[in-house]
């Protein structure tokens, strides 16, 4: 059965990228793909940057047969956009006989697993007020930092800086309904993190760190500041998250569990 911590993480993935998607539309000024549709929740602006771009099912206790379509619904619409992106699947969804079949489904569908990650959540808020010896924390208000902050982002994932440039730059929302943060080592930004009200969880999101500067402590003591910052604002005592494999160690030292495998599918490349 479908556990109420795995549909709390794929509704928090739904709305926050609602959110996010929504927002790079009014930046742009481009229609952007937000829908709910046949067990589906699209959540696609069509950025250079991946991350950007997602689709996730939102059924519980979903069986082979099911997964089956949906999963070639979603390589459907994928296949129809102009930049690539993933399906977020959320394996907490999935029966038994669906889990077994999944290698089999995505293949036929036309898929392939690129990233694995997991949805955490915890009730750890609020957090004591974080330092580091060698951090100064700036909250991302002016488009300088915003830049910064999507560069990190970029360089941590080892893509071109303008795709994480196309996701974050110009937007307002991220200035000030976010709460963003850099660390500065000596006036240089190096590691970053934000959180954002959704529903009645902070969620957080963009964790990033220089690669040179990565097992320094800096990405969680950054961490702990959005989350410190984003908590004493809204008064939230969850918190929820989607981390890569790397990432989940640190979240688990601050107190999160993880709560459902997730898959991150893309388009297999055409011959």
């Amino acid at each position: 059965m479908t556990s109420p911590d795995t549909a709390q993480s794929v509704e928090q993935l739904a709305e926050t990228w609602r959110a996010f998607v929504l927002d790079y539309g009014s930046i742009h000024a481009r229609q952007v793909g937000v829908q709910d549709v046949s067990g589906l929740a699209i959540r696609w602006a069509d950025s250079k940057f991946g991350f950007w771009n997602a689709v996730t099912l939102t059924d519980v206790n979903i069986g082979l047969e099911v997964l089956r379509e949906r999963l070639g619904a979603a390589a459907e619409y994928m296949r129809g956009r102009t930049h690539p992106g993933f399906l977020w699947l959320f394996e907490g969804l999935l029966d038994p006989s669906a889990r077994a079949g999944l290698a089999e489904a995505a293949n036929q569908a036309g898929l392939t697993l690129g990233l694995r990650g997991f949805g955490m959540a915890g009730d750890i808020l609020p957090l004591p007020e974080p330092a580091h010896p060698n951090l100064r924390f700036v909250r991302v208000t002016s488009e300088d930092e915003l830049t910064a902050y999507a560069d990190l982002n970029s360089r941590a994932y080892g893509l071109p800086l303008e795709q994480g440039r196309d996701a974050l730059c110009g937007s307002e929302y991220w200035k000030s309904d976010v709460h963003a943060y850099l660390g500065l080592v000596d006036d240089v930004p190096v590691p970053a993190a934000a959180t954002v009200r959704t529903g009645d969880c902070l969620f957080l999101a963009l964790v990033a760190t220089a690669p040179e500067a990565q097992r320094c402590g800096y990405g969680e003591a950054t961490t702990r500041k959005a989350l410190y910052e984003g908590a004493k604002s809204t008064g939230l005592t969850r918190a929820t998250l989607h981390a890569s494999l790397a990432g989940a160690p640190v979240y688990e030292r601050i107190g999160y569990r993880k709560v459902t495998d997730i898959g991150f599918w893309a388009l297999k490349e055409r011959d």
